[in-house]
């Protein structure tokens, strides 16, 4: 086993014992309940779990955030301000590269909505921050060809997309922040996509690379059946309230 990264021989993430899982579960259940504080401390400790954790089972547990924690590779790099690099390229005038102090020096957009997940929970009034992706669309130059947006990550395997006019709406964001904090790599940082009223699996984490082509490329679940426009309660055949 590497010490480092938990991985076995295999490269595979060790396995969560049912100690873990049954402790976990019970500290889930008491955070509800607790202070913030402890609430935190909790989704830090789900999150670094969830990361070497190959069963997926991490993402069932309850906590006092709300979040459940989903990774579709076993384990994911850790990035930060010296590492961290978001491309802007595709069908455009002119590609770009920014850095994580890049983009935090751009004008900042606050949004307060709830986070809908297809699997059925919602977080209420959560804040996101970041840089609208429009400005970074329009500083990108997009040509007459490009039609949508192609998002990849640093895990290695996700990958999202929106059409051109859903990209340029005022409610989705290149995310630096959550509850007004830096964005923790469990949820997806230090970059995230957050995009406000489609399900959540439309705000892909570990943000790394956003492509302008010449059409709607399906994403990682799309492939696998869910719908490429992810509208909350006007999708995938749930009803849930909007979330914008």
């Amino acid at each position: 086993m590497d010490p480092n990264t938990g991985a076995g021989a295999d490269g595979r993430g060790a396995p969560v014992g049912r100690r873990l899982v049954l402790g976990m579960l019970g500290l889930g259940a008491g955070a509800m309940a607790a202070a913030p504080w402890l609430q935190d401390r909790l989704e830090t400790a789900l999150g670094a779990v969830a990361d070497k954790d190959p069963t997926g089972v991490t993402g069932l547990l309850p906590n006092g955030g709300g979040f459940r924690y989903y990774s579709v590779t076993s384990s994911v790099p850790h990035k930060d301000a010296g590492s961290y690099r978001l491309t802007v390229g595709g069908l455009v005038d002119k590609p770009a590269e920014y850095r994580l102090a890049d983009l935090r020096a751009l004008p900042q957009t606050r949004l307060v909505r709830d986070v809908q997940c297809v699997t059925g929970w919602r977080v209420r009034a959560t804040p996101f921050e970041g840089v609208r992706l429009s400005a970074l669309l329009d500083a990108a130059g997009v040509r007459p060809r490009g039609k949508a947006v192609r998002f990849t990550c640093f895990d290695g395997a996700y990958t999202e997309s929106l059409t051109l006019d859903q990209a340029r709406r005022p409610d989705v964001l290149v995310a630096l922040k959550l509850r007004d904090e830096p964005l923790g790599h469990a949820h997806g940082g230090p970059v995230r996509l957050y995009v406000a009223p489609m399900y959540f699996y439309k705000s892909a984490k570990w943000l790394s690379g956003i492509t302008v082509t010449d059409e709607v490329r399906p994403g990682y679940w799309e492939d696998r059946g869910y719908d490429v426009d992810a509208w909350v309660g006007r999708s995938n055949g749930r009803d849930d309230d909007p979330t914008a």
